[in-house]
Order: structure tokens, then C-alpha cells, then sequence
């Protein structure tokens, strides 16, 4: 059963370059599936009344499903047939809760699953880098593609590529801090991923990888116990070997965006038209999906091209859905706070969520199901390991 449903990520994430619905329908009907197969392997009495599948955060996901069929129903959206779209998106994120939190009640299971999702990551890290200088624009060097810029490996958007390491780029510094046999392995494994990331461009991207990397060797350091010597000589290689792999893929052109002469261009006018929307419609929002139906009314620039995103999902999950939706995703964000930082390795949700108020790494079902798995893992990683500030057991 995991092992199916870490095939369907890697399906989800190797085919988010092709431009037809068939790969975004296998992924969500897989999804669907999965979750049907663990409910009926997994019955809801395992879990215990209130600390079984329903209880916290399985309400905010589940609210977001049935707010869009409140919003459908009641004839509030102004487009139905992307709210009935973006329903079925998000119930392609409960499917996903649902499946991880009746797989993952095993410690074994969850440190299976985070190392299958740590070594995929790092292998499409070590082709993304290769292609971005190599392969003049084509996906795994043979597939010609429509988008233009920023393009790595499988995944044609390099917001969503940093959203894609962000989840796993703690679990390899975890490894590599907490683990000395294998510290040579997972500090290769970091350094290649983050330097993937300064390729990728993307400037928030870099900011968060960094954040993360300083996050997780903060804590560990804190409450590590071994010797702080032995753990800053296992510092001291990550941060050589990141070094070495970042000053290879060059910085250039991220610290030119960074740079920019008005970094928040086009984004800015995108955020005060949202913000326009949220007045307009604060409570129930324009319909989930809606955002570019609702758009034009309220734009205050004309860019000569189709807005497609808010490039802010949470201003955007705001205008859309109002602000019921929104406080339930923000319980949702701030719940995820304390096992983040408790696991450690955790701490990519933080990551991504923090992510989503600049750009819109939520917006496909793939790359949004990367951070809800993760979640689902640390519900179960909670629950297991209750009140203790302690990292998992076993380290992997």
C-alpha cells in the first residue's frame, strides 16, 4: 500500500511537464483509490475516538471540500465549473490525508516513506541540475515543451521545483546531522538538493531552503545528544559540501533576480486587486476556482497576458473562498507549527505554507499533495509520539 502510493507521487511528479488534464486525472483518481483501499484496511475504530482519522487537522481539509459544495450549491460561485474543479483538488488533498494517516500509525512505515520521498527528490535534484545546463530547454532532454524559462526536470515552474525540495531538503540535513555513518551520504544528498534550487532561480525558494538549512542545524544542535563537537564537525562538512555544489551551479542568476530593479512587479498589482475581491465578497468568497473569472473586474494593470494565479495562494484562497476559508487553512498552518518543529524534519511544511503567501505552489494536485502527505506524517508522528520534544526514536 505505500508502496503504491509513493509510485503515485513519483507518477504525479514525473509527468507535471506534459501539457494535457489525463495526468492530473490518473494522479486524482489513483488518490481516490488509495484512500478508499486504506479506509477498508484501516477502520476508523483503530484510531480511537477523538484521536482517530477525524480529529485534528482532518476538520480544516475536510472544510475546505465541503465549503466549495456550500458555495456550489448555493449558487455563490460565479463560475460553477471551476469550483466543481477546484472540489475535486481539494478533495484530492483529504484523499491523500485520509490514505497517510491510516498508513503512517507505524514508525516504520513513516520512516520508509520519508526516505523513498528523500531519495526521489534528490535523484530529480541531480537531473534537474544536469538538464537546466544541458539539454537547451527540453524536458529530460528529449521532449520539446511550451514553457519557456526556469524549467526543472519534470516540473516546468521553478516556484513549484522549490516547493518540491522544501518538503525533503530537511529530511537529508536530518539524516546527515543525526546519522554520522551515513553523514558523507546525506550531506552530498543536501548540498545537491539546495544547490538545485540556486539553478531553479527561484528567489523565494533560495530564501526558505536556507532558512531551513539554519533551522534544522539550530535545533538539532540544541537538542542533539551527542558531543556538540562531533555534530559541528558534521556541520562544518554540510556546509563545506554546500559550498562546493552551490558555487558549481553558479548564483548568478538568482542574485540578479534578487536584485531586480522591483522584485514585486505585477505581483503587487495582483495582491491589491485581490485584496479588492476579498472587500468585495469577504465572507463567502467569489467561488472556489474562480479567481481568474473574477480577476479582470477588479485588475488595476493590464499585462498583455492571461492572469492565471494570484501568486499569492493565500490571498487568493481568501478571494475565493472568503474568510471562513482562510482561517481554516491558517488552523491548518498553525497546527502543523508545533510537530514541525518538535520532528524537526518536519519543518518543509513551514517551508511551503510560509511559500504560498508570494507565489502559488498549492495549485497542482502533485506538488500541493507533496506538503499534505507530510502532514498526514506528522499527525501520526504527533499522536504517536505525544507531549515529548524529542526527534523520532530511530532517525530516518
Amino acid at each position: 500500500m505505500h508502496a503504491a502510493l509513493a509510485g503515485l507521487f513519483v507518477f504525479g511528479i514525473l509527468t507535471l511537464w506534459v501539457p494535457a488534464w489525463w495526468p492530473v486525472t490518473v494522479f486524482q483518481v489513483g488518490a481516490f483509490a488509495l484512500a478508499g483501499v486504506a479506509l477498508c484496511r484501516a477502520p476508523l475504530a483503530r484510531g480511537g475516538g477523538s484521536q482517530g482519522l477525524f480529529a485534528w487537522p482532518f476538520p480544516p481539509l475536510a472544510f475546505t471540500v465541503l465549503w466549495g459544495f456550500f458555495q456550489l450549491l448555493s449558487g455563490r460561485s460565479v463560475y460553477g465549473f471551476a469550483t466543481r474543479t477546484a472540489i475535486l483538488h481539494w478533495t484530492t488533498f483529504l484523499a491523500v490525508f485520509v490514505t497517510g494517516m491510516t498508513l503512517f500509525r507505524e514508525e516504520p512505515l513513516r520512516r520508509w516513506f520519508r526516505s523513498a520521498m528523500l531519495w526521489f527528490g534528490f535523484l530529480v535534484a541531480a537531473v534537474a541540475t544536469l538538464q537546466t545546463f544541458t539539454s537547451e530547454g527540453k524536458i529530460f532532454w528529449f521532449f520539446p515543451t511550451e514553457y519557456s524559462g526556469f524549467v526543472m526536470g519534470p516540473i516546468p515552474y521553478h516556484t513549484h521545483y522549490a516547493a518540491f525540495v522544501e518538503v525533503v531538503l530537511p529530511f537529508a540535513l536530518y539524516k546527515a546531522l543525526r546519522r554520522p555513518r551515513g553523514s558523507l551520504l546525506y550531506s552530498g544528498m543536501t548540498a545537491v538538493l539546495y544547490a538545485s534550487v540556486i539553478a531553479s532561480a527561484s528567489r523565494g525558494g533560495t530564501v526558505l531552503c536556507t532558512a531551513e538549512i539554519l533551522a534544522v542545524s539550530a535545533l538539532l544542535w540544541r537538542r542533539e545528544r551527542a558531543t556538540r563537537g562531533a555534530l559541528g564537525v558534521l556541520l562544518l562538512r554540510v556546509v563545506v559540501l554546500l559550498l562546493v555544489f552551490s558555487a558549481i551551479t553558479g548564483w548568478e542568476t538568482v542574485w540578479d533576480r534578487f536584485w531586480a530593479p522591483d522584485p514585486m512587479a505585477v505581483r503587487r498589482e495582483y495582491d491589491i486587486s485581490s485584496l479588492h475581491m476579498i472587500a468585495a465578497r469577504p465572507w463567502f468568497g467569489f467561488g472556489l476556482g474562480t479567481w481568474t473569472t473574477a480577476y479582470p473586474r477588479y485588475a488595476i494593470i493590464d499585462i498583455g497576458r492571461f492572469a492565471n494565479q494570484a501568486h499569492s495562494d493565500w490571498l487568493q484562497w481568501t478571494a475565493e473562498g472568503g474568510l471562513p476559508f482562510a482561517i481554516a487553512l491558517l488552523s491548518l498552518f498553525v497546527w502543523c507549527l508545533r510537530p514541525a518543529f518538535r520532528s524537526v524534519w518536519g519543518l518543509g511544511v513551514v517551508a511551503v505554507f510560509l511559500h504560498a503567501a508570494v507565489d502559488y505552489p498549492f495549485s497542482r494536485p502533485a506538488i500541493g499533495s507533496w506538503v499534505i502527505v507530510l502532514i498526514a506524517m506528522l499527525a501520526a508522528w504527533n499522536r504517536a509520539h505525544g507531549r515529548r520534544d524529542t526527534p523520532e526514536s530511530t532517525p530516518g
